[in-house]
Order: structure tokens, then C-alpha cells, then sequence
């Protein structure tokens, strides 16, 4: 399951196992510090084998299928964006995620600005002057391809540590 060479990614829901079981006494819940310590210590480490481009195309491309993944299993039955909408601003307050918003939509084009507030990646770090939350980016992609059978490109335009309070997603049909 986890030992294999692979050419395609093999990430399934099931691997996600039954934390009710596993976890009885500590639920499904952690700590912000722990999921922040686990991505920024492998981004840290794909960083100095491969290099920054290297270390955000794994992000993003882990992000996408995270989101088709979370697509199929929890908003699969979504007919129309607004629905689609709906659960995601359900789904990312349930998870803690943040607090999921669309903020502009021109649905001829296909184009969106999405932001989410209090983002798991990034709220409460310091100014760094750049945008870090390329997980998301694939994330909102993943959905989006689930949603739509279409490529998106998804870019964090704000986030909270470029010195805004709230990340912003510039979300495209990719050409």
C-alpha cells in the first residue's frame, strides 16, 4: 500500500482507515501545530532535495488529488455550482479547513475568486511576503476536476502570509 514504486498515484479514501476504531479515546481531531509540523517539515525536506519548483509541483499535484478524493467521497451527489458551493463551505468548516467563500464568479468563463479565512495552511504565520498555501491551489483544483470532468489552474493570489488576512484563489480553465 505505502512500500510500492509507483508511475500514478495510488491514494485511495480507504487509506484514510476507520479513525473511530483506531482512535477511540482521541477522536479524529489534532492540533493546527501538528498537521503545520508534518507539512512544512516535508516541504522543508523536498525543498532541499529537489528544489522550490520541485517541492510546490508535489504540493500542488498532492493537493489535486486530495480534493478530487474529498470531491468523490463528500460532494460527489452536487448537481449545480451552488450546490457544490454549499458543501464546500460545509465541508471546510467541518474539517477545519478554514472558512470556505466564493467571492466573485463570471460562470460563462468558468473563472472564480474563492477565499478561505482562517486557512489550516497559513493563518497566524508570519509575513513573509509570498503566498504558501500550494497545497490548497491543487485542493480547489481536485474539486473543481471532480465537479466539472475540466482542468482548472488555481493560484493563491493573498494569503496571510503575503500580509493579507485571508487567502485568495484566482481559480481559471486551464488552456
Amino acid at each position: 500500500m505505502f512500500q510500492e514504486e509507483r508511475d500514478e498515484l495510488q491514494f485511495d479514501w480507504c487509506m484514510l482507515g476507520n479513525i473511530e476504531d483506531g482512535r477511540p479515546t482521541l477522536g479524529s481531531d489534532t492540533a493546527v501545530a501538528v498537521y503545520r509540523l508534518m507539512q512544512f517539515t516535508l516541504r522543508d525536506a523536498l525543498i532541499k532535495e529537489y528544489g522550490v519548483e520541485a517541492a510546490d509541483r508535489i504540493f500542488y499535484t498532492a493537493g489535486r488529488k486530495a480534493g478530487l478524493e474529498l470531491f468523490r467521497n463528500n460532494a460527489s451527489d452536487c448537481k449545480t455550482f451552488n450546490e457544490l458551493v454549499h458543501k464546500l463551505c460545509e465541508l471546510f468548516l467541518t474539517l477545519k479547513v478554514g472558512i470556505f467563500r466564493v467571492e466573485g464568479a463570471n460562470h460563462k468563463r468558468n473563472e472564480y475568486v474563492f477565499t478561505v479565512a482562517e486557512d489550516l495552511d497559513c493563518s497566524g504565520l508570519p509575513v513573509s511576503e509570498e503566498t504558501v498555501c500550494t497545497y490548497d491551489e491543487g485542493l480547489i483544483a481536485g474539486i473543481l476536476y471532480g465537479f466539472t470532468g475540466k482542468e482548472f489552474d488555481v493560484r493563491e493570489i493573498d494569503c496571510w502570509c503575503s500580509g493579507e488576512r485571508i487567502c485568495r484563489f484566482d481559480v481559471k480553465p486551464k488552456k
